[in-house]
């Protein structure tokens, strides 16, 4: 068995330091990179994607809303199009950088509102697609695990990826219980471990509600900006290999 374990990262900015990214990065197989639009500077994209290089760690895009103060976690009202020129604009930043340091842009993951908002919206879905598609049909695209952007990437014929989260509930519909809320975040990491291999291995995902509801697993997600992300990613890399679950960039 093979699965991805990634990482949302790059998010400091200017003098602010959000994360601990040079230590992550090391763990894990896959990063998911700021593009300055929630989280994120130029310097930060730069010194994220050399790490990434030095560490043979797969490269994704982490567009999100245009909210530096919310972290992009707060939905936008803006027309759909608008949406695939904010997602152009940053994932080509990303491009750019990666060009420059000789490696090949993986995934694009969209970030924070952005993300959940195409669990249930297919017309959002598709319009973000279609905009990395005309950047680059070969991209992979990462979306919340049952949702629409997975299956809008693959009815575009694009690689879609199922990506689950070590460190959030969920609500029995699939989507994550909202931060707004006091139970939205896993703090332990033996629950985040257990809440993990669940996923893996049974394929089922335990809800805030106690029900078990059929998931598919193909990335797992720690938010970098986490006090307990280092942690949670060592702890997880260590179940995963004492079951012999091989960690690759997916």
């Amino acid at each position: 068995m093979k699965i991805d374990l990634n990482a949302d990262l790059g998010e400091s900015f200017g003098n602010y330091k959000i994360g601990n990214d040079a230590a992550i990065i090391p763990l894990i197989t896959s990063a998911n990179v700021a593009c300055g639009m929630h989280a994120g500077d130029f310097n930060v994209m730069e010194q994220t994607i050399q790490l990434c290089k030095e560490q043979g760690v797969g490269i994704g895009a982490h567009p999100g809303y245009n909210d530096l103060m919310g972290f992009g976690r707060r939905k936008v009202d803006m027309p759909y199009e608008e949406v695939e020129a904010l997602i152009t604009y940053q994932v080509g930043a990303i491009q750019a950088f990666c060009q420059r340091h000789g490696v090949k842009l993986n995934h694009v993951k969209p970030h924070g509102a952005l993300y959940n908002a195409t669990f249930n919206d297919r017309k959002l879905a598709d319009h973000i697609v279609d905009a990395l598609y005309r950047l680059d049909p070969a991209l992979k695209v990462m979306g919340i695990a049952g949702g629409h952007l997975v299956q809008a990437a693959e009815d575009k014929g694009m690689t879609g990826i199922h990506e689950v989260f070590a460190d959030r509930n969920y609500e029995e519909d699939g989507t994550l219980v909202s931060r707004k809320e006091a139970d939205a975040l896993i703090h332990d990491a033996e629950e985040a471990t257990a809440h993990i291999l669940r996923m893996i291995n049974d394929q089922v995902v335990k809800t805030k509600t106690g029900k078990l509801v059929p998931i598919q697993a193909d990335s797992i997600c720690v938010h970098g900006d986490g006090p307990e992300a280092l942690q949670f990613v060592h702890a997880i890399r260590t179940a995963l290999q004492k079951q012999n679950i091989e960690l690759t960039t997916i």
